[in-house]
């Protein structure tokens, strides 16, 4: 057990009625799982406020109570601090209580709309080829050296993350690579977190339902950076216009990379094809077994932090060849008639862009592509005319259909996508509501060497309607047609 007064290490407190020098037994911001000798953190939430239970964590039996409201009635025997935030405070107070894990390892965290999963996950399995212990937190799966744990959030929030790391810690890990989400930073999950690196790949349209304005969106992502300290370093795609904006305020060590123009590290695609693409990466070529410009940027950002964290720089990119890709990541599947499907996580207008801009360039002179794409229910409005827009662009035949469509109906989304579809390409548009039924579709119509484009899900194994979680996976679903 820890003392109240050693968990507070950091935490800037306005004021503190009770004794400090209390012992803890563990620390919940969720007042349905506090008990006896345990302290309530008092969190603002998007929909909950934490203040409304803290009568309830008292009677459970906590002796300690983090807030930014003190309540009228102070209980006997609980210690009450006063924060400004409670969230950035709930972050220093667990950090300190699991004995600051990110201080043993070296931390590094991906940031971005596009591309943090790859780049995240290629980092973990490059050190592990390199034979050193690593974690992983991401949005498929979280990893405590070759323990798979899954996941829930791209960032868990500050008592799991917390929890995590000193599992892997204890587990020998010398690394930590994990994605930063805009609102794991807006909400603070991270605080009191240890960062050696930080990564920035690019920012697009996505999570507008969220931050309101792309403004506040760039802010969240910029604040990761600005927290860094010094001896960090701070790497961002100089091909991205707010890649810079990134570096700004940042005190940490700045580096960039470019497949465009001259950069700290840099990076040119020398061949494309379906199964991998030839890179030269600082002047020395390698094969990955990756596809598109997307991918390249991914590789050049892992190998640029491999650099940065000061590994062997032959070694890595010996390594660099035997990555292969995430799940439900530019995953190819080919029929035994010549058909090939590719399965891409693809949710964003950006996204869809990249990836169809890269099958384009790599699809023969007579064939086609055909692109099945949803988009995800409670989720950003604005990107869905956006997202089918980009598929008309650069797709033969499209067909809009279901993602997630959580708490809405299906149609109203499919309606949002249709509203993005311009006159000249209506023709080549079927709507179809049931996504089993349009990826066999999509297959149907696709001839020898035609390439079906399978966006939205990626990864995901399941499909959420009307807040229920049902199974289904694009890939099995690829597979059973193909198969027929």
């Amino acid at each position: 057990m820890e003392k109240l007064k050693d968990l507070l290490q950091g935490v800037v407190y306005e004021e503190i009625h009770g004794d400090v020098d209390i012992q803890v037994n563990t620390v919940h911001f969720d007042s349905r799982k506090v008990g006896k000798n345990d302290v309530f953190v008092a969190q603002r939430g998007v929909s909950v406020d934490g203040h409304a239970f803290i009568q309830k964590a008292t009677e459970a039996g906590v002796t300690g109570v983090i807030c930014e409201e003190l309540p009228a009635v102070l209980a006997e025997g609980v210690c009450y601090v006063k924060v400004a935030d409670s969230s950035d405070a709930l972050g220093k107070i667990v950090a300190n209580f699991y004995g600051n894990p990110s201080r043993k390892m070296k931390l590094v965290g991906v940031t971005g709309t596009n591309g943090k999963t790859t780049t995240a996950t290629l980092l973990y399995d490059l050190v592990r080829l390199l034979g050193k212990k690593a974690g992983l937190l991401s949005t498929v799966c979280n990893y405590v050296d070759d323990e798979k744990c899954p996941s829930t959030h791209t960032t868990p929030d500050a008592v799991e993350l917390n929890g995590y790391l000193k599992r892997m810690v204890d587990a020998g890990c010398e690394y930590c690579f994990m994605e930063v989400s805009s609102h794991s930073i807006h909400q603070k999950r991270i605080a009191g977190l240890d960062f050696d690196g930080a990564v920035f790949s690019n920012i697009t349209h996505d999570h507008l339902d969220y931050h309101k304005t792309f403004k506040a969106y760039i802010e969240a992502k910029k604040a990761f950076f600005d927290g860094l300290k010094k001896e960090a370093f701070a790497l961002t795609n100089a091909d991205d216009k707010n890649g810079p904006v990134m570096l700004q305020n940042t005190a940490a060590r700045r580096f960039t990379y470019s497949c465009r123009t001259l950069a700290d590290f840099n990076a040119k695609v020398v061949e494309k094809h379906l199964d991998g693409t030839l890179l030269l990466l600082d002047d020395k070529e390698v094969w990955t077994k990756f596809t598109g410009d997307f991918n390249a940027y991914n590789l050049l950002a892992v190998y640029a932090s491999a650099c940065l964290l000061g590994l062997d720089k032959e070694e890595v990119l010996r390594c660099m060849s035997l990555l292969v890709p995430v799940s439900g990541r530019f995953e190819t599947i080919m029929s035994k008639e010549g058909v090939v499907a590719v399965v891409d996580y693809a949710h964003t207008p950006d996204a869809v862009e990249n990836v169809l801009s890269t099958i384009k360039g790599l699809k023969g002179k007579n064939n086609v592509v055909i692109t099945v794409v949803g988009a995800g229910g409670d989720r950003d409005k604005t990107k869905r005319p956006e997202m089918a827009d980009a598929a008309c662009r650069y797709s033969d035949r499209v067909i809009l259909t279901s993602d997630n469509p959580r708490s809405e109906e299906p149609e109203a989304i499919l309606a949002d996508m249709r509203a993005g579809v311009k006159e000249e390409y209506k023709n080549k548009v079927l709507s179809i509501t049931d996504r089993r039924e349009a990826i066999r579709t999509a297959l149907m119509l696709a001839s020898k060497g035609d390439i079906v484009l399978i966006a939205g899900k990626g990864h995901e194994n399941y499909q959420e309607i009307k807040g229920v979680k049902h199974h289904f996976d694009d890939k099995e679903v690829v597979n059973e047609v193909f198969n027929m």
